[in-house]
């Protein structure tokens, strides 16, 4: 299948599944937080999960994947799956040996690690610094298996899969919920049992996409060929884009390092509210990124420029379609997510209102972290690695001192707020790039669907905030309510005004022929 139903179709189906995932992940959360409290323990266990979890993105579902697909789907295009075969198997392959390599390094290495990543807990609670470094290393090999399932899930989806590799992560969030449920009141140590489960997930993950690369022919064998002409094209744009591409990743670390200096629990309101937020960046940022990617390199390596910003065109519109209402949304509702989703057990109110300044200034730059991965899977198809290097750069350097002049005076609202400021800068100057580089891209369809999707997405924030505050009863069943009542307004108001991209999801939706309409 090719064209927008196709993309919207593929889209759907990585939305779906991680819709099923991020469900998942959230009652993971909620149970870890009424079983663990938001003190130094959860502070220690979120700071080396981070830890694991970045060098997850920049080795498996950043930069490699990316610069993956566009070689992997050069030898679709010109109909050569042995060569598509040998390539993703020696890929495999000297990834694994890297991985094992780095997993041994960074066990080792775990103290220095921690004091570069997490400095602020060597004064935190005692006994937080070392409780982070035993953590760290328990949830290091978790890195071996999640990397290999991403570059796997690369491979499938540019095999037109995407189904069961987003639902895949889940795999997580199931071996956590099990832990936590049916086994944690047996553990000598309850902490050190949570990261167990954790790297239990990262091989659950795995073993889950396996069956399917069986099916297509790709089951991983070991080709030990380092000097594959591949592997070394695929060498040569990952090593800048391990910079570029993993810029949000950083951000995120960056902003921990700096939390670490702030009150007890800060750094775990970061990562709650960064998890509220990364929901709706999951089921439409990022499953419109990896429904792109495949497409954008295709039309590439086929040279058909003028598909190619037609399928940008389309990814930019219906992310923003379904961004900006998700934003509103979700700052509207920010208090009763927080306080439903988390506050039981040994989770205050005021950690609470800490994770809530954070979500909302989060939610902010919503918009453009989804535009951000879309933006960089054009220059990726192109094989241009060196633009979003530089941005990338520029944007960290942004995030820091965003970080020192606002961490201060806002706490952790302040660390968010600058993270959603420098992607803003980040994705503008890459849009303004591309344009210089390729031609016009569209940009009165994109400033119409801004427009009109930012005007309901506002009318919806008011009816839904509307709704939560003068409609009485309990707060969950407000808030369930409130969503309701935006989700009903803004497709009334979208469909009311003729939006395109209103039809396009009404069609995936309904399962409506094109020709239907």
């Amino acid at each position: 299948m090719t064209g927008p139903r196709a993309f919207v179709r593929q889209a759907g189906a990585v939305s779906f599944a991680t819709l099923l995932s991020r469900i998942l992940g959230y009652a993971r959360d909620a149970v870890v937080a009424g079983a663990f409290g938001g003190g130094h323990m959860t502070d220690a266990f979120y700071a080396a999960f981070r830890l694991s979890n970045l060098f997850r993105r920049m080795l498996g579902e950043g930069p490699l994947a990316t610069a993956f697909v566009p070689v992997f789907s050069d030898h679709l295009a010109k109909r050569e799956p042995q060569e598509a075969r040998d390539f993703f198997q020696s890929l495999f392959s000297t990834l694994a040996l890297v991985l094992v390599a780095l997993v041994v390094l960074g066990m080792l290495g775990a103290p220095w690690i921690v004091s570069l990543a997490a400095g602020g807990f060597k004064s935190a609670a005692p006994g937080t610094f070392d409780l982070t470094v035993t953590l760290t290393r328990q949830m290091f090999p978790f890195l071996l298996f999640v990397c290999l399932a991403a570059l796997s899930s690369a491979a499938l989806n540019a095999l037109g899969h995407y189904f069961i590799p987003a639902l895949a992560p889940a795999m997580l969030s199931v071996a956590t919920l099990v832990y936590v449920l049916c086994i944690k009141s047996w553990a000598l140590d309850p902490i050190q049992g949570l990261a167990i489960s954790t790297t239990v997930g990262g091989l659950l993950h795995l073993a889950m996409v396996w069956p399917l690369l069986r099916r297509e022919g790709m089951a991983p064998r070991f080709r030990w060929n380092p000097r594959h002409p591949d592997i070394q094209r695929v060498a040569v744009l990952v090593l800048p884009a391990l910079w570029g591409l993993s810029i949000d990743q950083i951000n995120a670390y960056v902003d921990t390092i700096c939390a670490s200096f702030l009150r007890e629990g800060s750094v775990t309101a970061l990562y709650n509210s960064n998890r509220l937020m990364q929901f709706a960046l999951a089921l439409f940022g990022v499953s419109l990124s990896t429904a792109t990617l495949p497409h954008l390199s295709m039309s590439a390596a086929r040279q058909e420029w003028e598909s190619f910003k037609d399928n940008f065109n389309f990814s930019v519109r219906m992310t923003l379609y379904l961004v900006l209402p998700a934003m509103a949304g979700l700052i509207v509702l920010a208090h009763p997510l927080v306080k439903t989703l988390f506050e039981h057990g040994l989770f205050t109110p005021d950690q609470t209102r800490l994770t809530v300044s954070a979500l909302i200034a989060y939610c902010v730059g919503l918009p453009a972290y989804s535009l951000v991965k879309i933006v960089v899977s054009a220059f990726y198809a192109r094989k241009d690695t060196r633009t979003p290097v530089r941005v990338a750069t520029l944007c960290l350097i942004v995030n820091m001192i965003g970080n020192v002049l606002l961490m201060r005076r806002w706490g952790v609202g302040g660390l968010a707020f600058a993270t959603a400021f420098a992607s803003f800068v980040n994705a503008g100057l890459l849009m303004f790039l591309l344009r210089k580089n390729i031609g016009l891209l569209g940009g009165g369809k994109m400033a119409r669907t801004l427009l009109v999707s930012g005007g309901a997405s506002a009318l919806m924030a008011a009816g839904a905030f509307g709704f939560l505050h003068l409609v009485p009863g309990p707060l969950a069943a407000r808030a369930l309510g409130a969503v309701a009542v935006g989700v009903v307004l803004y497709l009334a108001l979208t469909r009311g005004v003729g939006m395109e991209e209103f039809g396009h999801l009404r069609d995936l939706l309904t399962r409506r022929k094109p020709d239907a309409r």
